[in-house]
């Protein structure tokens, strides 16, 4: 089954742009939940996924979309269930420690990712991105610092279950480099999101979702979730794996900004200053790469 030709470059970094931009707009639009708690948010925002995915796939790819799914075989399976933990783990983590715990834990999957990716592809790791990454880890650091708690045992586990999120996403998207010139594992996006969904439902009973909170949940699963999890495996096949981590950290500073201008929650300037720093380390990155010869 020949696979979908892969974007252009210029192309694929626009989308892994747009995808953490996306992912970041889950704070202002969980400040809209009126009645469902953590679990059940997640439940409904998984099954939104789903279904925007199973339409997606249907529209793109019709019947080649089940038959990508079963040609993924072994490697799809284990995209789906890494899919699932991620999908899930944030939520559980959030229920256990503090979102700066969580995100600062989270900001190390470029690490992850670059260390993975040189292991096991062999994609060579230029210093300039090795510096990138220990920059805006730095960033993350200043950002959050303040907030972080880890003086007992709730909060340790919370940061252990949110450490599965990027050990998570750095094997997916190493396996996605992987796999990308063999196999398509964007149906693997569904298959994570239904898993996610079927661990949430028994958490999420009863249900006490009101409209408004059916309604922000669709537009989370659909274009917070489902939208950006597609690009990411679409970007997977013309990005390298450390790029794309570094690039994804802009999901931390954009979070903050539609916090902002969405809920008018100004940043303070420990926050200001450590997006800064993200966003300096991560186009260095990019204009090093843009400056080097052919």
């Amino acid at each position: 089954m020949s696979l979908p030709a892969p974007p252009r470059r210029s192309v694929a970094l626009a989308l892994m742009i747009i995808t953490p931009l996306l992912w970041s707009t889950a704070g202002v639009m969980t400040r809209g939940i009126e009645r469902a708690d953590a679990f059940e948010m997640a439940f409904w925002r998984s099954s939104f996924a789903a279904l925007f995915v199973a339409v997606a796939l249907a529209l793109l790819r019709g019947a080649g979309a089940w038959r990508a799914l079963r040609a993924a075989g072994v490697f799809g399976l284990i995209s789906g269930a890494l899919w699932a933990i991620m999908f899930t783990a944030f939520m559980f983590a959030l229920t256990l420690t503090t979102t700066a715990n969580v995100l600062v834990t989270c900001s190390i999957g470029a690490f992850f990712t670059a260390l993975l990716a040189w292991l096991v592809l062999r994609e060579p790791v230029p210093r300039r991105t090795w510096a990138a990454i220990a920059v805006a880890t730095a960033g993350m650091l200043l950002m959050f610092g303040a907030g972080m708690q880890a003086d007992d045992g709730r909060h340790l586990t919370g940061m252990l279950i949110a450490l599965t999120i990027p050990v998570a996403g750095a094997v997916n998207v190493v396996m996605m480099r992987h796999s990308a010139s063999r196999l398509d594992l964007m149906p693997a996006v569904l298959l994570g999101a239904l898993l996610s969904a079927a661990l949430m439902l028994p958490w999420a009973l009863p249900f006490e979702a009101t409209q408004r909170d059916i309604l922000v949940l669709a537009g989370l699963g659909m274009f917070q979730l489902g939208l950006p999890c597609m690009l990411l495996v679409l970007v997977s096949r013309t990005l390298r794996a450390p790029e794309m981590a570094l690039i994804g950290l802009l999901e931390i500073v954009a979070g903050p900004l539609w916090a902002w201008l969405g809920a008018g929650e100004v940043p303070a300037l420990a926050t200001i200053a450590g997006g800064a720093i993200i966003l300096s380390a991560v186009a260095a990155n990019q204009f090093w790469q843009w400056s080097r010869p052919a």
